[in-house]
């Protein structure tokens, strides 16, 4: 029998196996290596195979649906470029690659502690709000749909709302403002806010990008309950006369006529931790899903013409890595998945033969249970050749309103084999 450790990894490689082997579209979408030392595209899939494959994988990548994302969402827009910039930090992180492009979307300590202990990101861009056109001492008010957001609040890690100052032309640069965030708690008869102040911080006349502003609590309150959400308003104080109010563009923190330059919108930023549903996950409603599309859609399994099972073509090989692609642009999701247009998820396959020198990974229980199989191979089985260390990926993509969440998917690439 197989350790415990290698069991786990064997179910690991279980759950990859799923999603690559099932990423049959119309062009295909999975590259495997045919056993010869060649890659080639797999077969075509019937279009109810394709709708019941396209909702298991959803459901593996933590989605109920697919999201229908927009085609036309510029990716110069500051949400999507904020997050694009860091998924190519991850994936340089992952080939253990220095860092080669520089953002202006600079990253604070924090941030970055936030990046690498969330395990989903997402960014809310500002959009128009019936509350937009009001205005309460020379403030600013900025609003953002959340309700796509995980429901739950307790796996919120931070969040932060992005400010973009622009650089002004003032009598004197150096005058210090202190910049307040206020959650608008309700609007009363008279058009008047109810506000409750969040968080602040500091600046210059003189300064110019990104301006970052705690706002976990009021993110945590609006995803637990959306309807609360009235948006953020925003107030501009001179540090010698605190109770003065100053119009935020003064400093560059609006464009003159609310214009906005692409690229500079604010937008929130939200860092969740343990993987949340978007929306509602329920696990036994999942199984009769299931259970129901394989019923209605008629899937059969066909193993002769699975080339993962079928290996009667092949030549004998000891166990190695071998070369599995899957392509999300041939599956046709590039209309929501920003990056990547695919990943090697690769796999593991071959013979555990006696003996099983270094070279093949054995652990010390393999090497025994091979002894035991010459004695009485009716008995006892070889070990099995599975992976013994997977990487994660990321995923940048669109939700349907046009937000976008930057996920991490744990053991999803193979990186070598051994014998278990």
């Amino acid at each position: 029998m197989a350790s415990p450790t290698a069991a786990r990894r064997c179910v690991c490689f279980a759950i990859v196996a799923l999603f690559t082997v099932l990423c049959e579209a119309s062009l295909s979408g999975l590259y495997i290596d045919n056993g010869v030392d060649q890659t080639v595209i797999h077969h075509s899939m019937t279009r109810h195979e394709r709708l019941v494959v396209e909702h298991e994988i959803l459901e593996l990548l933590g989605l109920g649906e697919r999201p229908r994302g927009p085609r036309s969402q510029p990716l110069d827009r500051s949400a999507p470029s904020f997050l694009l910039d860091v998924y190519k930090q991850l994936a340089e992180e992952h080939e253990q690659a220095r860092p080669t492009r520089s953002s202006e979307m600079a990253l604070s300590g924090d941030e970055q502690h936030a990046i690498d202990e969330s395990d989903l990101i997402m960014t809310f861009q500002s959009k128009k709000h019936h509350l937009g056109a009001l205005r309460q001492g020379h403030g600013r008010h900025v609003w953002f749909e959340v309700a796509g957001g995980p429901g739950d609040p307790t796996s919120l890690l931070t969040a932060e709302l992005r400010l973009h100052q622009a650089s002004t032309h003032t009598e004197d640069p150096t005058s210090l403002y202190k910049v307040v965030v206020h959650r608008v708690l309700n609007v009363d008869s008279m058009g008047k806010l109810q506000l409750e102040e969040v968080a602040a911080v500091n600046t210059s006349a003189g300064s110019e990008g990104w301006l970052e502003v705690n706002v976990t609590s009021a993110l945590a309150a609006w995803l637990t309950s959306p309807a609360d959400n009235r948006g953020f308003f925003i107030t501009l104080h001179p540090h010698s006369q605190p109770e003065r109010h100053v119009k935020p563009e003064e400093i560059g923190l609006e464009e003159p006529r609310g214009m906005i330059v692409e690229g500079k919108q604010p937008f929130l930023v939200a860092f969740f931790k343990s993987g949340p549903k978007l929306g509602n996950a329920d696990p036994s409603a999942r199984r009769k899903r299931e259970a129901k599309r394989w019923r209605t859609h008629g899937y059969s399994e066909n193993h002769s013409r699975n080339p993962l099972t079928d290996t009667s073509h092949w030549t004998t090989r000891s166990c190695e890595i071998q070369t599995l692609y899957v392509s999300f642009k041939d599956l046709e999701w590039q209309d929501w998945i920003i990056a990547p247009d695919g990943y090697g998820a690769f796999y593991c396959s071959g013979e555990c033969n006696f003996p099983l020198n270094a070279h093949k990974n054995a652990t010390n229980h393999a090497i025994v249970q091979t002894l035991v199989h010459l004695l009485n191979p009716q008995l006892v089985p070889k070990p099995s050749c599975a992976p013994i260390k997977l990487s994660p990926i990321s995923v940048l993509y669109y939700t349907d309103d046009s937000n976008v969440i930057l996920r991490k998917y744990k053991n999803m690439v193979v990186k070598s084999c051994g014998c278990h």
